[in-house]
């Protein structure tokens, strides 16, 4: 077997291993072991499956949630000659079939898929005779109903490792409090005792964590100027709207401030542009949506600012993660107001439709599919006697019929079609009031950080369930609690 230095050196052109990545590879290699691993957003998790890989005999299964990430990530790889290769939608039948007759034969050392291949009796019955060495899960958080971005397939890959002959698995996330950890394992269809946990904090003191109360867009903007001015650098400012986001664009166009901009109605090729402009130039400011970020993996981001207060403590350790990775000193504020707040509970509302609504929508879908292909969604909300555009529950229930298998195609293709009964959870008002309240929990957990009067990466890592954690010495709290004791 080979070396896994030698490895890291030869092909990833590092000296020697950080954090807890030599450990975890011990772990898969040494002591044939499955393991859970939490290590934050730009930490390295990616070698800790992709060393292994070229360590194995037989070849490495990726599981990974987004197209865009697999094929950066199988690109990235082809680059330092380790035969990778991926398989999802944006794939012609014929190279499909190729790539996974190249990784059968092990022509391929690690294969990138996504969960809903597995819906694929074809795909299902020739990987089957593949020589599966290990099993990698990236966003493992994604399993979880718990966590913040559940994805239906994701919750059957335990199915899916037993259809492979339950290889050595390794599953990785940025983010799973206690109960995600939990429900991962279980998912695995694995049990406690079997895992081994990992989890690595931010072990960044360069990354300062500060929260700045304020009240308008004048001290927004105020806030933010200061911060371009004092940090050189490229830098993020996250938005939860759109339309605050044109907003403020607006305002920094007003003061001379260069920008970019990123956010779910610009179009695929306009989203490329802005991020190839942003990874690849200096000195880069860009306003952003949640949408943004996923694959982002720039050393020199100096500042992220969330200008509107997140959904989640997840999403923001995910995003805040991405600042800094060179080293330097970097800073990452947020900024509470008292209405983003209201903002973010209209949210909540309009991601958790009841059953009532989830069984209209597919009634009316049954019933009228040719009509709601022809006259599209305005049609739909005229049916659903909903005509606030600024009510997303229809894009909300789409987008769940469309993850749980119950529709295929698009109104906006015209080619939607119902494949599937209505899952009985969605017709379930105990489990639908469930999940609204674990959604107003997390929002609430993510105010509770906003008013902390304790390090604010001690609040963080407590959250997660990791106890013990030192103050870090070098957020606002920390800052201001050391200057109180001197006085």
């Amino acid at each position: 077997m080979k070396n896994s230095e030698k490895i890291l050196l030869n092909y990833f052109g590092y000296d020697s291993f950080r954090g807890l990545q030599k450990s975890v590879i011990n772990s898969l290699i040494n002591e044939n072991k499955h393991c859970l691993v939490l290590m934050p957003t730009g930490s390295g998790k990616s070698l800790c499956y992709q060393v292994p890989a070229l360590m194995y005999g037989g070849g490495t299964l990726v599981i990974s949630p987004l197209i865009a990430l697999m094929q950066d990530q199988v690109n990235a790889l082809r680059k330092k000659n380790i035969p990778a290769s991926f398989i999802n939608s944006t794939v012609s039948k014929k190279r499909k079939e190729q790539r996974l007759n190249e990784f059968i034969e092990g022509k391929i050392k690690l294969l990138y898929v996504t969960p809903e291949r597995f819906r694929k009796p074809e795909f299902v019955e020739k990987i089957k005779t593949a020589d599966i060495s290990l099993l990698a899960v990236d966003e493992a958080h994604c399993i979880s109903e718990w966590g913040h971005d559940f994805r239906p397939d994701y919750s059957r890959i335990g199915e899916f490792r037993k259809m492979i002959g339950n290889p050595l698995t390794i599953a990785l996330t940025a983010t799973a409090t206690k109960e995600v950890q939990k429900d991962i394992v279980e998912k695995l269809n694995l049990k406690t005792t079997e895992v081994k946990f990992f989890h690595q904090e931010i072990e960044r003191p360069n990354l300062r964590l500060e929260v700045f109360d304020v009240y308008d867009d004048k001290d927004k903007t105020k806030v933010i100027s200061e911060t371009i001015k004092n940090f050189k650098g490229s830098g993020i400012i996250y938005f939860a709207l759109i339309k605050t986001l044109n907003r403020f664009s607006e305002i920094l166009e007003s003061h001379k401030i260069e920008h970019l901009f990123y956010h779910g109605k610009l179009t695929a090729v306009e989203r490329k542009r802005m991020q190839n402009t942003f990874m690849n130039d200096s000195n880069q400011l860009i306003l952003a949506t949640n949408a943004f970020g996923m694959g982002i993996d720039k050393p020199d981001i100096r500042f992220i600012i969330h200008a509107e207060i997140p959904s989640s403590v997840e999403s923001y350790y995910q995003e805040i993660g991405r600042a800094g990775r060179d080293g330097n000193d970097s800073i990452c504020l947020l900024l509470y107001a008292q209405n983003d707040l209201l903002t973010q509970m209209e949210f909540i509302k309009w991601s958790n439709p009841n059953a009532q609504f989830y069984g209209r929508l597919y009634d009316i879908l049954t019933a009228d599919i040719e009509k709601t292909n022809a006259y599209g969604i305005d049609y739909l909300r005229e049916r659903l006697s909903d005509r606030n555009r600024n009510d997303f529950r229809l894009e909300t229930a789409l987008s769940i019929f469309d993850r749980y298998s119950v529709t295929e195609g698009s109104i906006e293709d015209k080619n939607l079609k119902i494949t599937a009964e209505l899952p009985e959870q969605f017709e379930d008002e105990t489990f639908l009031a469930e999940k609204l309240l674990r959604d107003n929990k997390k929002l609430l957990s993510v105010v509770e950080y906003t008013k902390a009067q304790k390090c604010r990466r001690v609040y963080i890592s407590d959250y997660f369930g990791f106890y013990n954690t030192k103050p870090c010495g070098n957020c606002d709290v920390c800052i201001t609690n050391s200057k109180v004791q001197i006085h």
